[in-house]
């Protein structure tokens, strides 16, 4: 009798991953299969000589996109997230409204202008564009940790030491696992935006799925914009929708 409960949550837990497999195999085939719908794009370029961009494989952009946006994400996690928790320590409360204050700014600054001031520093390549998806992507993490954390009840902080927690057992055990839903919402933010922002990259050297769309617009040829547009669509609800399944798996 137990075998109907647990084939029941079995197929739940399918479905559940469904809309992210679906937009997966969305991606993955219009990477591999983008040179069947030539006779599409050809009716929105008529005059073009080649519709279909081809100077380097849509699944080697879409692995370079993935790899600037996922270092971003990563560096953005960490500062954002631990500088949100030590000013929600005792010892940094007083640089609480500062370190709102530079993630505001962060995302104030247009992505295009840090690359301007990166660039002459840093070099063409990758590394303008982390830094610009790390400042874009800062105020999402850190507000929503920041609300995560000053939203606990009190209460529960009072119980959890009545208990002889330390304050490092509390931030493990306590505050970070009731704020993780919050905080992963601040991710899937952060995640989603710098997708798209990502694409700007190639105008410094950055190859990635952003190629075809300066490429069109260099050369006037919307085939190519729409290329990239598409697979970037795609890459961000697939991102989107598998954040959208791990969100309510978190502590509460």
């Amino acid at each position: 009798m137990s075998r109907g409960p647990a084939r029941l949550s079995a197929v739940r837990a399918g479905r559940r991953w469904l809309a992210p497999a679906l937009w997966l195999l969305l991606l993955l085939g219009a990477c591999l299969g983008m040179a069947r719908f030539e006779g599409l794009f050809r009716l929105v370029e008529p005059d073009s000589r080649a519709v279909i961009y081809a100077r380097a494989d849509f699944l080697v952009l879409l692995g370079r996109h993935l790899q600037v946006v996922g270092v971003a994400a990563l560096l953005a996690i960490l500062l954002g997230v631990g500088a949100a928790v030590a000013v929600t320590r005792r010892g940094g409360r007083d640089f609480l409204p500062l370190v709102a204050q530079l993630a505001s700014m962060g995302q104030t600054f247009p992505p295009v202008a840090v690359l301007a001031l990166a660039v002459p520093v840093l070099g063409f390549g990758t590394l303008p564009i982390i830094v610009a998806l790390v400042l874009y992507g800062l105020l999402p993490i850190v507000r929503n940790t920041l609300a995560g954390i000053e939203g606990i009840d009190p209460g529960v902080r009072e119980a959890a030491r009545g208990m002889g927690m330390t304050g490092g057992q509390l931030l493990r055990q306590v505050e970070l696992p009731l704020a993780a839903p919050v905080i992963l919402a601040g991710i899937r933010t952060s995640v989603t935006i710098n997708i798209a922002t990502a694409a700007i990259g190639a105008t410094v050297g950055a190859s990635n799925l952003g190629d075809p769309i300066i490429s069109g617009i260099v050369n006037g040829n919307t085939a190519y914009v729409l290329q990239g547009a598409v697979l970037i669509g795609l890459l961000a609800l697939t991102v989107d929708s598998l954040f959208a399944r791990l969100q309510p798996a978190a502590p509460r």
